[in-house]
């Protein structure tokens, strides 16, 4: 029997330079899976719909600069780490992308080795799906008490439908009983009625998807598509 082969760490890649994009992207996907956005609205779409290991993000960008994406990523609780990229080089521009949440600052014309020895540096022992988690077409972030839809739409939940879909997401394979849910969610096993009643909230906010029926048995998170 032969081990199966790991799957590649996913980067989200944000620049609008067209030649530098391409020559990084074929050095980034030798060894991670790129997703590559040119403009900085689209980057911030993706980052705030899709799980990433690490995000690769030019300052100057389009439609929204590098900076403003770093601080939205991290106003919505995402923990993923931000490597910076950037033409200006002074320390207060380091700085100003340090304190907008990045956690790394590579200075262009920069080599290819450092961009992945910093990249290698960023990942080390990084682990986000405990933060991030994708429930039918809607990422989950616990942190943030919120789900994310792939246009980007943020719809914010209450407390009891965090706490519901934190159960749920904690083991997305297993059916949980309405007696499970109460105990775990509402801390009583009478209250049948409450579950199904949250479980109709968060379907209402985002779609019927998020919560899939077992008939006869509970409930469990959707399914990712």
């Amino acid at each position: 029997m032969t081990e199966s082969t790991p799957p590649r760490l996913r980067v989200l890649y944000v620049e609008d330079d067209e030649a530098i994009a391409t020559m990084t992207i074929e050095v980034l996907a030798e060894v991670y899976e790129v997703d590559h956005a040119s403009d900085g609205d689209t980057g911030l779409t993706r980052a705030l719909s899709r799980h990433f290991d690490a995000m690769v993000v030019d300052r100057r960008l389009p439609r929204r600069d590098g900076i403003a994406l770093v601080e939205a990523v991290r106003r919505a609780r995402i923990t993923t780490p931000i490597l910076l990229l950037t033409a200006l080089g002074s320390v207060a521009d380091r700085v100003e992308g340090l304190d907008a949440g990045a956690n790394d600052y590579l200075v262009k014309p920069f080599d290819f080795d450092e961009l992945l020895a910093r990249l290698r540096a960023l990942t080390r022992g990084f682990r986000a799906d405990g933060r991030r988690r994708q429930v039918a077409d809607w990422m989950f972030v616990p942190e943030s008490q919120a789900l994310y839809g792939l246009g980007g739409e943020r719809v914010p939940l209450t407390l009891t439908e965090a706490r519901l879909l934190t159960l749920l997401t904690d083991s997305p394979e297993h059916v949980f009983s309405r007696e499970d849910i109460s105990q775990a969610v509402f801390a009583s096993d009478d209250a049948d009625s409450s579950v199904e009643t949250y479980v109709h909230y968060v379907r209402r906010k985002t779609d019927a998807d998020v919560i899939e029926t077992v008939r006869g048995r509970g409930y469990r998170a959707g399914a990712a598509r």
